[in-house]
């Protein structure tokens, strides 16, 4: 078969009246992808309230820690002049 006959017979494929869809097919297929889009959209929430409340929760931490202030000394400067 050469190129000329491969292109005729997938033109002949493609032109072909598509098959037909059982309708108790199409109303699975509408409910699952209907559950797919919902359990997409609830892990898409879920994944940001964890965000946010990793975001809260640090910004309570250096609230309260408050790394950037530098500790005190453990031992006091020796006093001199008396």
């Amino acid at each position: 078969m050469n190129r000329a006959e491969r292109e005729a017979a997938a033109r002949r494929i493609m032109e072909r009246v598509p098959p037909r869809v059982p309708p108790e097919l199409y109303g699975d297929v509408v409910r699952r992808g209907a559950r797919s889009l919902r359990r997409r959209r609830v892990a898409r929430r879920l994944l940001w309230l964890l965000l946010c409340a990793a975001c809260v929760a640090f910004l309570v931490w250096a609230m309260m820690a408050r790394p950037w202030v530098e500790p005190p000394s453990q031992t006091t400067p020796p006093y001199t002049g008396w």
